[in-house]
């Protein structure tokens, strides 16, 4: 899984950045490409004490670090607690065994009725549009997936994009990954064609934290192919504290918007970071400062080597019961569980 991500990130910099880099030094897919990718300069850069060393190597060893300079800027340095950093520092939790923590949490293997795609839920389907992502969250489903089964190419993606065409029944396409804007514009452009050419597909999800991440990634030729599909358009994003939202990523969801795009946030409930009904609210308001609905709160899904950022059920209604006091309904997001084998999520 970690060499195809890496493979197809060297891959998608060649395609898409060479002729951009000379004229803009600070592109997104430059921006992507210097990521930090290991624990020592990572803790180097914020200025972390060596004893948190050990553990970053060994959770690196099982899952990739990834952080950007844009998202590194938003921590804050000689905290071992920041919520962001709690985020994306490896630890050696993650190795730990914990029962009922699995590889696939949502039993995704059982719904790929063709390479890339995952069919879940009635009406709509799910598209793995990129197995890279900008930012390797270490609670994150999907990091024990098998990308390189689900990535498809061009000619590859016929299969998929003929499940589609005839099963009338589905009405909207989920472009996910990794992160689908990890992919090139050129891709994204065919891909969307493609799914627009279907007549009874009326929406197109994007499942994204490039936006968030990497502001810069939402430039003219994101938003040249987004705003002239036919299909309606809906920006999913993934923020779980209020200190990842500043003027850049502001900026961004306002060009997201103008081209049409309806914009809603899902945050996972994590210990340490957000399990607490003040900063929640924060996170409420500040979403919505920057023209974003909040939609779910997901409880941790129960993945191998995230168990460290698990809030119990009871924990958790009794943070949202909390929120409903500092908050109005229009920014309660609503708090869920999916369960494998549920027609939906399950609210709790």
């Amino acid at each position: 899984m970690i060499t195809r991500r890496r493979a197809f990130l060297q891959e998608n910099i060649i395609i898409t950045g060479k002729h951009v880099s000379a004229q803009v030094p600070n592109s997104w897919q430059q921006q992507l490409s210097q990521a930090i990718r290991d624990p020592v300069t990572l803790c180097k850069r914020l200025g972390l004490s060596s004893q948190w060393l050990p553990g970053a190597q060994a959770g690196h060893q099982l899952f990739d670090i990834c952080v950007p300079d844009a998202y590194l800027a938003r921590i804050v340095p000689n905290d071992p607690q920041d919520p962001l950093l709690l985020q994306v520092l490896p630890t050696g939790d993650e190795a730990q065994t914990s029962p009922g923590y699995v590889t696939d949490p949502l039993e995704e293997a059982d719904h790929r009725p063709a390479k890339g795609l995952i069919h879940k839920y009635a009406s709509r389907v799910l598209l793995i549009a990129s197995p890279a992502c900008a930012i390797n969250c270490r609670y994150c489903f999907r990091r024990h997936f098998p990308y390189s089964d689900n990535s498809p190419s061009r000619s590859q993606w016929q299969e998929a994009l003929d499940y589609l065409r005839n099963d009338t029944t589905i009405h909207e396409a989920i472009l996910s990954g990794g992160d689908p804007l990890a992919s090139s514009d050129r891709q994204l452009a065919w891909l969307v064609d493609q799914l627009e050419s279907i007549p009874h597909l009326k929406r197109l999800r994007i499942h994204t934290r490039l936006p968030v991440v990497i502001p810069d990634r939402v430039d003219d030729a994101l938003l040249g192919w987004l705003s002239k599909t036919r299909l309606q358009k809906v920006v999913v994003l993934h923020i779980n504290h209020a200190n990842e939202i500043d003027q850049a990523v502001i900026d961004a969801c306002q060009r997201l918007k103008q081209a049409g795009a309806t914009l809603l946030n899902q945050s996972v409930l994590l210990r340490n970071v957000n399990d607490s009904a003040v900063i929640l609210a924060a996170l409420s308001e500040r979403l919505f400062e920057a023209g974003i609905l909040p939609y779910y709160l997901h409880v941790l899904d129960p993945v191998q080597g995230a168990a460290h950022f698990d809030v119990p059920d009871s924990e958790a209604r009794a943070l949202v019961a909390q929120l409903r006091d500092h908050l109005p309904g229009f920014l309660m997001p609503r708090l869920v569980r999916e369960i494998p084998g549920k027609g939906s999520k399950t609210p709790l």
